[in-house]
């Protein structure tokens, strides 16, 4: 047998070996796949989403394209993993309920809150929304880093100029190894209201800005119970508030019974398999009272949900049994991590505030060099172009002196009258 066979066998420390391949592993998925860059507040195959989105020029004013075509980019181009998971983050930006504000427009089945999941990508259509285009407007100004691709061939971005705060305003949720991230959703308005405050004021308190940001505000609405966990998971970057749905108790004035309407759900829950539940529990006689369930819930008439008591029922202690035992009540836990220089770091609101409005300024700072750089090199060829207007009759006869062509007309002009080669 080749000796040469054994030359390539190497004894190594199984315990070492393992270590360092789980490290490198965990680090992959922390930094490049579950956690949020807290610049932008998105993970990297959603930000490769829109960026192979806008390299498509799918924007708000174009048609829609194939989800196909899109998921077929993306993956072709920066992120090479499963489509699977790539249309799944596509289809999550495009889900009113899921994104305070989606960042894609779909177009076609991209499933509901009642748990279905959206159609294939070979059926359904997207485009970028308009909101998202904040997210990447000013990108070609050298306003942030761009690195090598996976297989070195294209440059994509490290992270999106995103002109409004992502990071709080959609939120993020994620899974890493030995860590998570649970970041709710937030106003708009509020959230910027609360940068215009610590902008004017760096020395601002939890409180100023709390003054101005409130809360979360959840897609689906519903109602949170206190504010001692909003104020700790502002102040430490983790909490824990309790989330309810919106319901009435309303009277039939035909029979006389009650029923009670559910109008707004908890964040996350979902619709069927919670009507599913109360069936079990009124079947298991855990809750009695409850004569009929039904789901008048549609995209016309938003979130409807009936629950018809019988005669002799007490309203009230069927709805805090409910609030007790299904998911029209929870518990939401807020952790505010995300990636801060490359490292997962949990942060309070103020911090990320702070973060973001670093972000910006340098943002802002790179996009006015980039056009005080063009406006210098358009300046620099109309002095050129003054200078010939001078001495156009001169230029002429230069050019028609010269019998060796263009290359050498233009060797005579720059040597003649001083120009350079850009002008």
């Amino acid at each position: 047998m080749d000796d040469k066979i054994f030359d390539q066998i190497h004894d190594v420390d199984l315990k070492k070996t393992m270590e360092t391949s789980y490290i490198d592993y965990a680090m992959s998925v922390i930094a490049q796949r579950a956690l949020p860059d807290v610049r932008d507040g998105l993970k990297p195959v959603q930000r490769r989403v829109l960026y192979s989105m806008i390299e498509l020029n799918n924007g708000p004013d174009k048609p829609h394209r194939k989800c196909a075509r899109i998921v077929g980019d993306t993956m072709g181009k920066y992120h090479p993993h499963g489509d699977s998971s790539i249309y799944g983050a596509l289809v999550n930006m495009a889900q009113d309920w899921s994104t305070r504000y989606p960042l894609v427009d779909g177009h076609g089945n991209f499933g509901s809150v009642d748990g279905d999941g959206a159609a294939a990508m070979r059926y359904t259509e997207a485009r970028l929304s308009k909101i998202s285009m904040e997210m990447l407007t000013n990108l070609d100004k050298d306003t942030v880093d761009m690195m090598r691709n996976y297989d070195d061939r294209l440059n994509e971005p490290v992270v999106l100029p995103s002109r409004f705060p992502n990071l709080l305003v959609n939120g993020s949720t994620g899974i890493a190894v030995g860590m998570a991230t649970n970041i709710p959703p937030h106003n708009m308005r509020e959230v910027i209201d609360g940068i215009c405050c610590l902008i004017d004021n760096p020395d601002a308190t939890l409180e100023d800005i709390m003054e101005h940001i409130k809360g979360p505000d959840f897609p689906t609405a519903g109602i949170i119970m206190g504010r001692a966990g909003i104020r700790a998971a502002y102040a430490t970057g983790r909490g824990k508030v309790t989330l309810r749905a919106r319901a009435e108790i309303v009277e039939n004035e035909k029979n006389g019974r009650f029923k009670i309407v559910v109008t707004e759900l908890p964040y996350q829950v979902n619709k069927a398999r919670l009507i599913e539940s109360i069936a079990e529990l009124v079947k298991d006689k855990r809750i009695e009272g409850i004569s009929d369930i039904n789901d008048y819930s549609s995209d016309r008439a938003g979130m409807r949900m009936e629950i018809d008591l019988k005669r002799d029922a007490n309203p009230q202690v069927i709805l805090n049994q409910l609030y007790s035992y299904t998911q029209l009540q929870i518990s939401y836990g807020i952790i505010q991590l995300a990636i801060v220089d490359g490292e997962p770091k949990i942060l309070t609101l103020k911090q990320i505030l702070e973060k973001y409005i670093d972000f910006q300024k340098e943002v802002i700072i790179r996009r006015t060099k980039f056009d005080l750089k063009k406006a210098l090199e358009r300046e620099h060829i109309l002095e050129g172009l003054a200078r010939a207007i001078d001495i156009v009759d001169e230029i002429i006869a230069t050019i028609r002196a010269c019998k060796g062509g263009q290359a050498e007309a233009k060797a005579a002009i720059m040597e003649k009258f001083d120009f350079d080669d850009v002008q």
